[in-house]
């Protein structure tokens, strides 16, 4: 098979879908790897590296997608790339689909085959390849919404875990999945007052015996939110329903309970956001501001931390790409009912119910 990886071109993404070790480990099997030169320089690879590892390196992007039978990339095609996706061309990363109706559009006039890494299922129900960048942006929220929460930053200015004498920062996050538990976790680390909402209670049983006692569970509903919004500082948007447009949790008119200079970090941004008032921002342009509210909705936030995030993707995608290579896409999404899962749009048609139900198709 001939696979191209090429550069990601959205703003400030500076990880790669193969490294080095990847490029060669498809090599080894008789494949043919091509790279667009300087693709893994964001994630600390030259092109020397993935020579080395036998891959070819070329120039441009429009080379990379000309020449090759599976595009392997991390972020979705943006409007840039449109064209240069052919019918019957296998793209596998991640999508987010519901949350983008001319990039569902576009991939359907295209005629290729989409798989999205986000709705690859394991057997127990799980979400292999996003469980990667889950917990790195899960990490990051905390990390951010800290950052943002400093006075010079446009928030309330006060500290994370308080000091001796002074109550520390009030956290509330939304959703107990693996964004939800990393956020809480680094939260709870340090020093804050942690509210974990969710309408799970199995989950939430789970996540009181696990977690320090700092982090309270809380049942998620409109009401309970509502109580919390007077008095926190901190809000962790970590809803996912796989493939599906996020619901909206908190909505616009429940900003006007919230102090100025709260903060909002909401990670389901990708997917549509569970808070109404958010929009897509990049690490060019993170921030802005509603009803005092700052909102920090960067929809690529693993893409600040490439070295991290891009070892922890390929990770966990190269052996399904391994067996796409191996045995071409249809047979290897025959024999693996959740790789098969992972089809969203094929040769013009919406087959993830999820995605055809956001746009009404």
């Amino acid at each position: 098979m001939i696979i191209g990886c090429p550069k990601e071109i959205k703003n400030n993404e500076n990880r790669v879908a193969l490294t080095p070790g990847g490029a060669l480990e498809l090599v080894r099997r008789g494949h043919t790897v091509y790279m667009q030169h300087t693709a893994g320089l964001g994630s600390g690879y030259s092109d020397e590296d993935y020579v080395e590892a036998g891959a070819i390196i070329l120039p441009t992007i429009e080379e990379v997608y000309a020449k090759s039978e599976t595009i392997v990339k991390v972020k979705e095609p943006i409007q840039e790339e449109y064209d240069l996706v052919r019918e019957g061309q296998f793209l596998f990363t991640y999508f987010h689909f519901a949350s983008s109706r001319p990039l569902t559009e576009a991939m359907i006039k295209s005629k290729a085959i989409c798989l999205a890494y986000e709705t690859v299922e394991s057997p127990n129900g799980s979400l292999p390849l996003l469980i990667p960048m889950s917990e790195v942006a899960g990490r990051m929220a905390i990390q951010q919404g800290a950052n943002y929460l400093e006075k010079p930053k446009g928030g309330i200015g006060i500290l994370l875990g308080g000091v001796p004498g002074v109550k520390p920062a009030k956290v509330v996050v939304l959703g107990g999945g693996v964004v939800g538990i990393q956020a809480a976790k680094v939260a709870a680390g340090m020093g804050a007052q942690v509210i974990l909402m969710d309408i799970n209670l199995e989950r939430l049983r789970y996540l009181s015996d696990v977690l320090p006692a700092n982090v309270r569970t809380v049942y998620s509903s409109e009401f309970n939110i509502r109580k919390e919004l007077s008095t926190v500082d901190l809000i962790v948007g970590a809803v996912l329903i796989p493939g599906a447009k996020a619901p909206h949790l908190i909505t616009r008119d429940m900003l006007s309970e919230m102090r100025d200079g709260s903060v909002v970090v909401d990670v389901a941004v990708d997917q549509g956001g569970c808070i109404e008032t958010c929009k897509p921002t990049t690490h060019a342009d993170p921030t802005y501001v509603v009803d005092g509210v700052l909102h920090y909705c960067v929809a690529n936030m693993p893409g600040a931390v490439p070295y991290t995030s891009t070892l922890a993707l390929t990770n966990a995608t190269l052996p399904y790409l391994l067996k796409i290579a191996d045995k071409g896409w249809e047979k290897a999404c025959a024999e693996d009912p959740g790789l098969k899962k992972g089809l969203n749009v094929v040769r013009g048609e919406i087959v993830y119910q999820p995605v055809a139900e956001a746009f009404g198709l």
